[in-house]
């Protein structure tokens, strides 16, 4: 939220310097993430006399200007404005001053341009008669600014304006405001916290609030059929109103914090928003239906066109305003454009009303609407200050549009809210701050903040907490105010810090990540975070049982944008995209991992959502050479089994048993072929090569590799072998044994090597595969394998004992899959 300098300059006392109060803020808790500084040019611009007008000889579109300049001084301008007259009072940038001339549209660049006598069309131009944009002041272009008759001519713009109440110049704060903080969301809620923090006085704008009843109450009907969504509702009615542009100082208060000016009416009404947080509506009077405002909530397949023109559907229980015969506005969102103001305007009702934010928000949310009003009444506005806002916008009408406010108003307040009560121990603050805050400044604190403090009992003070604190429901929330305006800054850094008798022991999950995090880094892979929301064809193009996400893909409510719909069922969408990205520039090394969690619609016990399932992944993804190239090699590309074997080094550092990767060579739409990864009896992933089309259409010129393995299940049996065991180092040779067996071609290796890691136990202690041929003797649908077997224990290993070991290891593989010892 923006909040301006030199608007906050009205609600408080000695107000600190710019500089000063940014800070100030932020240790107040309100959290400044960014400062403008707003200067107007107007070095040079003077206000003229537009003595006499005459067309342009050489141009229809321009117009000769006599100008007088004060000091008897008259020059000839030639001006391009539509509505420069004779007799105007204007703003004159003379010879030498610098103004910003606007481009064409769309998009309108303003550049700076000195001014200097020059000679248009032919004729000779001695200045510029500006308007509005060229000097600085708004974003108004559609003529020359016009001044009030009795601006004195000759005299410096800057000097005028300032004499008028219009700033030149304004510094901006963005403020992150959390959502416990309603009061924070407005400009004399920021005030509260500057005036109790620099102990000034907090102004309030001085209001005459009407009474309930009188003609008000007898021109309009107002009932509420929905009184726990609607709590309260005012209207207060002002006629004859002139509908015209705002003055130049409101214009400058509202674009100075982001808003678009419209006119005199509901820039009022938005200013007074801007100024105490309760939002306003103000709906021409004489387009209501029966002089009725009916509060009801939404039955469901209602429609409604709003202030931006688009035709909604109306969702069940959202709050609509009504006349005697359809809705007029979404309550607490939008008004509608049945009723708006316009320039034909003459009488207004101006609605002050307070809506449940736990409604609001949900019917904003769902109809996929952010409004400042739905802003403010989400978190919860005051709940007593419809009166004085309606009162205040009513007023500054009569101020600005010369209309009248009739007196009394309509006052519907079914569901009056009650004020909380919570008690503060000062001994309490001194414990929790661990500085000892005097009493007489707990009480400046909390009275300058609007608590009013009930009764003292004992070592008790009660406080009734006020209306536009919401989130002040316990002891500590009290303590927490005063700690904020007392200051973080002003506890003392102790002397002593205590250090704890204990050392801290790391989860064993957390331990495990950190473990496969340093392998991969150590195996040349970087950490990606990729974005989690895809497009929903995207999403659906991986959203399938070979990725581990069986079901539909699920969609997200409100989503940012068409490209970010959908959750990702799967990290592969996000790795392909990095690795398509630097493939485009040139980078032949891809190695990547990301930890990260996919989703997709399923029907689970443990699901935290019925409906949906959630768990955290692990991707690893290879791509291009598996080192870079060098004088003395060409390093290959990484293929498969590369991946494999990186997958199989991050089991081992996980201390978990080797894994059985079960191969499926049916292509999919994402794979051209993969293996399932099984471990502990247990299926944690795949390991998969890219399909090549898949792998193309993301500009990845070589093969694409990935592993996206099941990081709670992986995670969870790795958490289990954490503890660390000792193995002596043998003090017998080991015995080393090669056997090399055919079997047909289709016959996994690796099932054949857990099958011969069962059979060679105890002695085995490693088992591996060092060669694989095809053809020649051995035939066109077998192939030979080739085995290296360690035999070892902690003794000397007779013959006959080897050779049992290894007859047993053959004759297992014989039974299972049909080998044969390979005789040459």
């Amino acid at each position: 939220m923006k909040v301006s300098y030199h608007w906050l300059k009205a609600y408080v006392d000695r107000l600190p310097a710019a500089g000063e109060l940014g800070r100030m803020l932020t240790m107040c808790g309100l959290e400044v993430e960014e400062v403008q500084t707003r200067q107007a040019q107007l070095d040079g611009v003077v206000v003229g006399l537009v003595e006499e007008t005459a067309p342009h000889p050489n141009a229809d579109r321009l117009t000769l200007c006599r100008t007088a300049l004060g000091d008897g001084q008259s020059v000839q301008i030639v001006c391009g404005a539509p509505n420069v007259a004779a007799g105007q009072k204007v703003a004159v940038a003379r010879t030498g001053a610098t103004v910003n001339v606007i481009g064409p549209p769309p998009e309108r660049a303003a550049r700076p341009v000195r001014i200097r006598k020059a000679r248009l069309r032919g004729e000779i131009s001695e200045g510029m008669i500006c308007a509005e944009d060229e000097l600085g002041l708004s974003d108004d272009h559609t003529g020359i600014m016009v001044l009030d008759a009795r601006a004195p001519v000759g005299t410096p713009l800057e000097q005028y304006l300032a004499a008028g109440g219009v700033e030149t110049g304004d510094t901006v704060y963005n403020l992150a405001i959390t959502p416990n903080r309603p009061d924070a969301v407005c400009h004399m809620g920021v005030a509260r916290d500057i005036a109790a923090r620099s102990q000034a006085a907090l102004l309030r704008p001085d209001v005459r609030l009407p009474a309930a009843g009188g003609p008000p109450a007898d021109a309009v009907t107002i009932r509420i059929a929905c009184p726990g969504a609607c709590r309260r509702y005012v209207a207060v009615l002002v006629r004859g109103v002139r509908v015209e542009a705002s003055p130049l100082w409101l214009r400058r208060r509202l674009m100075a914090i982001g808003q678009r000016p419209i006119n005199n009416v509901v820039d009022i009404t938005n200013f007074v928003m801007q100024e105490c947080g309760q939002p306003l509506h103000a709906f021409d009077l004489d387009l209501l239906a029966g002089a009725t405002i009916e509060v009801r909530q939404a039955a469901g397949g209602e429609s409604f066109v709003t202030l931006d023109g688009k035709q909604r559907e109306v969702p069940a229980e959202t709050v609509l305003i009504c006349d005697a015969e359809r809705p007029i506005a979404l309550g607490g969102i939008m008004g509608g454009a049945n009723s708006e103001v316009s320039s034909e305007t003459v009488n207004v009702l101006l609605e002050s009303a307070w809506f449940d934010p736990v409604t609001t928000r949900r019917s904003a949310r769902a109809m996929g609407i952010s409004t400042e009003a739905s802003y403010r009444f989400e978190r919860g506005v005051d709940s007593r200050g419809q009166v004085w806002a309606a009162a205040r916008a009513a007023q500054l009408m009569c101020r600005l549009g010369g209309g009248a406010v009739e007196d009394g108003m309509v006052d519907c307040h079914p569901n009056p809210a009650r004020q909380p009560v919570v008690d503060l121990r000062p001994a309490r603050i001194d414990h929790v701050l661990g500085v000892r805050v005097a009493r007489g400044e707990v009480l400046r604190i909390l009275g300058s903040l609007g608590f009013a403090l009930e009764e003292e009992t004992g070592s008790v003070l009660r406080y009734r907490i006020p209306p536009h604190r919401p989130d002040i429901t316990r002891e500590i929330d009290l303590i927490e105010e005063v700690a904020r305006i007392h200051g973080y800054d002003a506890v003392p850094e102790p002397a002593q810090i205590p250090v704890p008798s204990f050392l801290p022991v790391a989860r064993p999950k957390d331990t495990v990540l950190a473990d496969a995090k340093s392998c991969l880094v150590g195996l040349g892979y970087r950490e990606i975070y990729t974005n989690s929301l895809l497009h929903r064809q995207e999403a659906e193009e991986f959203c399938c049982r070979e990725l581990g996400a069986p079901g539909d893909v699920v969609e997200t409510l409100n989503a940012v944008s068409d490209t970010m719909t959908t959750l990702r069922p799967s990290l592969l969408p996000g790795a392909l995209a990095a690795m398509g990205f630097n493939s485009r520039r040139s980078q032949e090394q891809l190695r990547f991992f990301e930890f990260g969690h996919v989703f997709h619609r399923a029907d689970t016990e443990d699901a935290f959502v019925p409906g949906y399932a959630e768990h955290e992944s692990l991707l690893v993804a290879a791509s291009g050479r598996v080192a870079p190239p060098n004088w003395d090699c060409d390093p290959e590309t990484a293929d498969y089994f590369d991946l494999k074997g990186d997958v199989e080094a991050l089991l081992r550092v996980l201390r978990l048993p080797p894994a059985a990767f079960v191969p499926v060579r049916d292509a999919t739409s994402v794979t051209a072929y993969h293996a399932v990864l099984q471990a502990s009896g247990r299926s944690i992933g795949h390991v998969a090569r890219v399909a090549p089309k898949l792998a193309e259409a993301r500009d990845i010129r070589s093969g694409a590799y990935f592993a996206e393995l099941n990081w709670d299940v992986l995670a969870s049996l790795a958490a289990r072998h954490l503890e660390r065991s000792y193995t002596a180092v043998a003090r017998h040779p080991a015995v080393r044994r090669d056997i090399a067996l055919v079997v047909a071609r289709d016959v996994p290796a690796g099932e054949m090597l857990e099958a011969i890691r069962r059979a060679g136990s105890p002695l085995l202690v490693r088992a591996d595969i060092f060669d694989r041929f095809e053809g020649g003797p051995v035939g066109s649908q077998k192939k030979s394998l080739a085995f290296s077997l360690l035999l070892g224990a902690d003794r000397t290993l007779m013959d006959a004992e080897i050779n049992a070991c290894t007859d047993g290891i053959v004759k297992e593989l014989e039974a299972r899959f049909g080998a044969r010892l390979r005789q040459a």
